[in-house]
């Protein structure tokens, strides 16, 4: 199936096209004929879907309001999801001329208020903000036709309850409710069954969204082991960015503290930390400035970064829910990617349970060697080397190898350049107790940090 096969505009195929979408994901096909038809959705999809285009698409499609007053709203648990989602509704309707407003706490209420005042036909935010704006007198939802509850679980988990019943209670009776979340646990099914019209029910396998892209694996390690393994690991995977998860805040200090003390770019959030502190640490992360982000499930809800090659539990999820939430940040937009799962011996039947519910398999294998790591280092420096001889950033040192050449072989200079770079290959009996070199090997040349 193709999205012209919807029916839709000519200028949402536009968008579509541009935005590299080539087909529909299953919850699209499922949800886009119904929310055109007016149906209202109870839809069960974890992370990775595609969810945010399967209501994005018909909002975008079905807005043909000329007034100044919201025409569309969507509720999100978290800043950053309200940030992503509004941010994916535009791009698919800019060629409509939709007009799409992120509101969320942490931020200038004011300048949320003016944009209001100009007109905007779709509302992205979190429910605590939207009441401050209806409080306020500055936002009104009486020409509400579509109303949306993303992560529905996560907003309740969160302790958002009262502020969604308070938000539909005062949208007309009419409009279209469209409801998603990963879980649909007693409180979910009460607010549908509350705020709903006879739901459609969709549900998308886990399989359908885990299974083609991710590649799943475990190492068994010792508790005191861990920091060694993933060390190890890190080292021979080579990640371009990784999330690790941690079960607690102070896992997820330690953790970062003792990554930076070994030399790896991380860095850390969790619940403690300011929304500031937290913007600054995503904003690296994706920039590429950190390689590695250590967080609680808590702190990485609504995390939605297109590049990360690797998740790795470092401590073992709670519930296939929430394993299923973790890997799903990895392998996004049609990519591949691995997860790797951390157990001790004694979490083996909860590795099991995890897998027989999540309807997955994970295999086991063997943690890298030291001579693997070694192994592992020496084709990160010959990739390294290729990249700078490939594009020519290494000729302003040929007049410094000629005047080393009278006094030395070429192999000598060449073994104490790379030593420089690089520090001492080999891995000390201590594996992860030695510091290791950082780098910053951006448009083929390196530089020591």
């Amino acid at each position: 199936m193709h999205f012209v096969d919807f029916k839709l505009s000519k200028e949402t195929i536009k968008s579509i096209r541009e935005m590299g979408f080539e087909e529909p994901t299953p919850i699209q096909i499922s949800t886009i004929p119904l929310i055109m038809n007016g149906r209202d959705i109870l839809g069960q999809a974890q992370t990775g879907t595609g969810k945010t285009a399967a209501f994005g698409i018909p909002i975008v499609e079905k807005n043909n309001n000329k007034s100044k007053k919201p025409y569309a709203i969507v509720l999100e648990p978290t800043r950053e999801l309200a940030v992503q989602v509004a941010q994916e509704i535009y791009k698919i309707g800019k060629h409509r001329k939709n007009k799409v407003l992120p509101v969320y706490g942490g931020t200038s209420i004011n300048r949320q208020i003016k944009t209001l005042q100009l007109g905007v036909n779709i509302i992205v935010g979190t429910p605590g903000r939207i009441i401050d704006l209806m409080n306020r007198k500055a936002l009104s939802l009486s020409d509400i036709k579509i109303a949306v509850l993303d992560e529905a679980d996560e907003m309740l988990d969160m302790g958002f309850i009262d502020d969604i019943q308070t938000i539909l209670s005062v949208t007309p009776s009419d409009r279209q409710t469209l409801l998603f979340s990963a879980t649909i646990p007693q409180p979910v099914m009460n607010i549908a069954k509350r705020y709903m019209n006879n739901p459609e029910k969709i549900l998308i396998n886990k399989s359908d969204v885990v299974i083609p892209k991710i590649r799943q694996i475990f190492f068994e390690v010792k508790e005191e082991n861990k920091i060694d393994a993933l060390s190890r690991l890190l080292d021979v995977e080579d990640p371009e960015l990784a999330i690790v998860f941690c079960h607690t805040k102070r896992e997820v200090d330690d953790v970062s503290m003792k990554l930076n003390n070994l030399g790896y770019n991380a860095g850390a959030i969790h619940g403690d930390f300011t929304q500031a502190k937290r913007d600054e640490v995503m904003q690296k992360f994706r920039g590429g400035m950190l390689d590695i982000l250590v967080a609680t499930d808590v702190a990485a809800r609504g995390l939605d970064i297109q590049n990360v090659t690797h998740v790795i539990n470092y401590g073992i999820p709670q519930n296939p829910d929430s394993y299923v939430h973790r890997i799903g940040r990895t392998g996004r937009a049609g990519k591949s990617g691995i997860a790797i799962t951390l157990i001790t011996q004694r979490e083996y039947r909860h590795l099991r349970q995890i897998e027989k519910n999540a309807r997955t398999i994970i295999n086991k294998r063997k943690l890298p060697t030291k001579e693997d790591v070694v192994k592992a280092k020496e084709r990160n420096v010959f990739r390294d080397i290729s990249g700078i001889i490939s594009n020519g950033k290494h000729e302003g040192y040929f007049q410094s190898i000629r005047e080393l050449s009278g006094s030395y072989k070429i192999e000598e200079i060449a073994a104490a350049a790379l030593y420089a770079a690089y520090g001492d290959i080999q891995i000390p009996e201590e594996y992860g107790t030695k510091k290791r070199e950082k780098f910053n090997c951006h448009n083929s040349s390196c530089m020591k940090i």
